[in-house]
């Protein structure tokens, strides 16, 4: 049976509408979210400036002088309460990434306490990120970062009580069943599980931000010696390699 969905038009700002499928990051949810974001993105409405996907909601933003935010309702309203009505399979990703990364020890300094959570084993907690059908989710909170997941249910892991004050730029960190994977040095209340040398975001690259929604991912384990080879690539991908798959 597939999962019920509502579809919310709210008031976001001064000048933005947002539509919501669900308050939970729920599989289904985020596929609603994904096909109204790309079927607004392909036909946008009259007077729309950004259209912003998040895990279940879309955020649109508008000018007031080519429209208001009751006619943007309108308009939004029957095209998600569609998709709401009728959520639509997830979409077959057009490409995959996989990713080098060390795991556990100054690299993932957490990776034993989120294996204790998950009710397994360091290596077993390994082998469940890199072997799980992972996707980009999203991208936010900084310059090309990915959400990704899910992971299974034994990995709705809640945030730490208080903050890491500092995570590298690459860190693969985990939460409520997700994979951040870090653009910049940042505070987080995320778990660091590994560290790649992939690099979210050059503004000197020709495609600064490589990653995009719905793009499948793959985690590869490497040696700490290996990815400190992979990190000297002048491209920034810290060897990552591209699958087309369709």
């Amino acid at each position: 049976m597939t999962a019920s969905l509502t579809s919310d038009i709210l008031p976001a700002g001064p000048d933005g509408v947002l539509v919501r499928f669900a308050l939970r990051p729920d599989p289904v949810a985020m596929t609603a979210a994904q096909v109204l974001a790309r079927g607004l993105q392909d036909h946008p409405p009259a007077g729309v400036v950004e259209i912003a996907p998040g895990l279940v909601s879309v955020l649109l933003r508008f000018d007031p002088a080519r429209t208001d935010r009751a006619r943007l309702a309108a308009r939004l309203g029957p095209q998600a309460s569609a998709i709401a009505a009728d959520p639509p399979p997830q979409p077959a990703p057009l490409r995959r990434w996989t990713i080098p990364a060390v795991f556990g020890g100054q690299h993932g300094p957490q990776l034993a306490e989120v294996a204790r959570m998950a009710g397994i084993d360091e290596q077993q907690a390994i082998q469940t990120i890199c072997g799980s059908d992972l996707n980009v989710l999203t991208i936010g909170f900084a310059p090309g970062q990915p959400y990704i997941g899910l992971l299974p249910q034994a990995w709705d892991i809640p945030r730490m009580s208080e903050l890491n004050p500092r995570v590298p730029a690459g860190a693969v960190v985990v939460a409520v069943r997700q994979i951040v994977m870090f653009s910049a040095e940042s505070a987080t209340g995320w778990r660091q599980v590994a560290q790649s040398a992939f690099r979210n975001f050059d503004p000197d690259r020709n495609t600064p931000m490589p990653l995009l929604a719905g793009d499948a991912i793959r985690y590869t384990p490497v040696t700490a010696d290996r990815l400190r080879e992979l990190a000297a690539a002048p491209d920034g991908l810290g060897g990552a390699t591209l699958e087309v798959l369709a």
